[in-house]
């Protein structure tokens, strides 16, 4: 990721996002259902038996046990574990969650929501600080059932990195709802954004999550792309986030999150792209 002076004094650390990160989570978590003992039973003896499996089959030593046991630790301090969940496992819940859907498909949230964000109508303009950096982007559509009805009244909100690749409320020197914000369908189930295109980005890597990245020599970037939430009275909301074809690492997400259905193809306009994106949600 880079920085461009003007928009942040200083580069946000791995903590410091990861920290925010957690404490978001932990806000939305307050209320919880009480879990299942059968279903604890189940998965957490299943996660542990695939681990010995792992142990027993890979000949793992003390000195990689320790090792992992350190970074496990590490991955806490940081306040991490929302980014390496939401980055390395989110995607096959995400997957067998929304298996049976009809409607569109849907994607990772990834650590960085803040619900509460302006409402802005049926169109207009995400919040943005008056020299924001990036093509201009005419983002619309319908939201409709899959019958092919119009759903009037449908809430689109949406959020999305900046052109260095930051989120509001998780990188220092941003204004609080920069580039977050929620759109009502219109009469005829119709929406239209105007933003900014982001671009591809790193998750942070001065911290824990960089260190496994780094010893397994994987690559940190994310392909540019747009997150939504999609919901209408009715019906089954959808969390899914909208890529560019032809951008870098499309193909080699590292949250493995993209799906060919969910490639925007924009196209050259006078004032920057365009680009129309209709939402089906499925009946509840």
């Amino acid at each position: 990721m880079t920085t461009t002076d003007h928009h942040i004094e200083f580069p946000p650390s791995a903590a410091g996002s990861g920290n925010a990160a957690t404490m978001s989570f932990q806000e939305r978590q307050k209320v919880t259902a009480q879990a299942d003992p059968a279903r604890v039973d189940l998965l957490a003896t299943a996660v542990l038996t695939a681990v010995h499996d792992i142990v027993r089959r890979h000949e793992v030593s003390y000195a990689e046990y320790d090792a992992l046991k350190a970074w496990m630790i590490q991955v806490g301090e940081d306040g991490e574990w929302p980014l390496f969940l939401d980055v390395w496992v989110e995607h096959a819940v995400e997957e067998v969650a929304n298996a049976a859907r009809e409607g569109s498909k849907g994607s990772i949230e990834g650590p960085y929501y803040v619900p509460g964000a302006p409402s802005l109508g049926a169109e207009g303009a995400l919040p943005m600080r008056e020299d924001e950096q990036g093509t201009p982007l005419l983002f619309h559509g319908l939201v409709r059932n899959v019958g092919g009805d119009p759903l009037p009244g449908a809430t689109v909100d949406i959020w999305h990195a900046d052109n260095d690749g930051y989120y509001a409320q998780f990188a220092p020197g941003i204004p609080e709802w920069n580039l977050r914000g929620v759109f009502i369908t219109g009469p005829d189930g119709s929406f239209s954004i105007r933003t900014i295109q982001p671009a591809p980005y790193q998750i942070p890597t001065d911290g824990s999550c960089g260190a496994l990245i780094r010893a397994a020599g994987w690559h940190a970037w994310r392909p540019a792309h747009l997150h939504l939430k999609v919901s209408a009275p009715g019906h089954l909301p959808v969390t899914t986030q909208l890529y560019f074809a032809g951008g870098e690492h499309v193909n080699s997400d590292i949250a493995q999150a993209t799906k060919p259905e969910l490639i925007l193809s924009p196209v050259a306009v006078d004032s920057g792209a365009e680009v129309r994106y209709d939402f089906v949600l499925d009946p509840q």
